[in-house]
């Protein structure tokens, strides 16, 4: 890493071992604890999708006539890693983006999926995107969503790439992928498919592309000392509204999980 990343990373360690430690994962016992999870998480899977696709638009030519522009490193980097997201494939071979997996997931576990799919259909039918998230009940829920809209709206390709690399990582403690195998087992592999999202997130996502999106971050940044500032700030920004999603979870956990 460069001066600026690893400022950014010194800086925001507090936070991210907030999320790490954090005790909703010891607080889910029941497959319905796990299900209320997906079903607010699953927010967190869309919108990571809006800022790849919004550093692709700031970093590549998606326009017709097409032309080159930028830093030929920086648009590799980008596009390596939204053929991963958009076009994964799933367990069983098939190619899928990380929400249709995570989707899927949700419906072999009997999550409900509802909300989110009527929050994407009003977004494809044209409804302003502050008017969607006022159709979302949880608060927690909203916030996020809406912190990541508001780093989209900086239109700075700096401070989304580093959002991206340091304030987007779910940092999934080992514990948790350890109670979904033990309930996907007791529910004769009802948590199949988000075993393999988990297992498959930390494979690419905590692999391959942490290691893109840090150099895509440091080519943005480099050592400009207002852009570093600017980039930290949002990223302590984003884990913030991590870890009060977290406590949202919680919050709406039953009363025997928190106990």
């Amino acid at each position: 890493m460069n001066k600026g990343t690893t400022i950014i990373q010194d800086n925001t360690l507090a936070q991210k071992e907030k999320l790490i430690d954090h005790p909703l994962y010891k607080r889910m016992h029941h497959p319905d604890d796990v299900r209320l999870f997906m079903e607010q998480h699953v927010f967190a899977v869309w919108d990571f999708m809006s800022l790849l696709k919004s550093l692709q638009i700031h970093l590549t030519n998606v326009n017709i006539p097409w032309f080159p522009v930028g830093n030929a490193s920086t648009r590799y980097l980008i596009n390596e890693i939204v053929v991963g997201e958009e076009s994964d494939v799933d367990e069983h071979g098939n190619r899928t983006s990380h929400f249709e997996l995570y989707l899927n997931s949700m419906t072999q576990a009997k999550a409900d999926t509802k909300t989110i799919e009527s929050f994407v259909n009003m977004l494809r039918n044209g409804k302003l995107i502050e008017d969607a998230l006022n159709e979302i009940k949880v608060p927690s829920v909203r916030q996020f969503v809406k912190t990541t809209f508001d780093v989209i709206a900086t239109n700075k390709p700096h401070v989304m790439a580093a959002v991206f690399t340091f304030g987007r990582e779910d940092l999934i403690p080992a514990m948790f992928i350890g109670l979904v195998n033990d309930l996907n087992q007791k529910s004769n592999g009802q948590f199949s498919t988000f075993k393999y999202y988990l297992e498959r997130h930390i494979e690419v996502d905590g692999d391959h592309h942490s290691h893109l999106a840090l150099a895509m971050t440091e080519e943005l940044c480099g050592n400009d000392e207002i852009k570093i500032a600017e980039a930290e700030f949002w990223v302590k920004k984003s884990l913030q509204a991590r870890l009060e999603l977290w406590d949202g979870i919680l919050n709406s956990l039953p009363e025997q999980s928190k106990g």
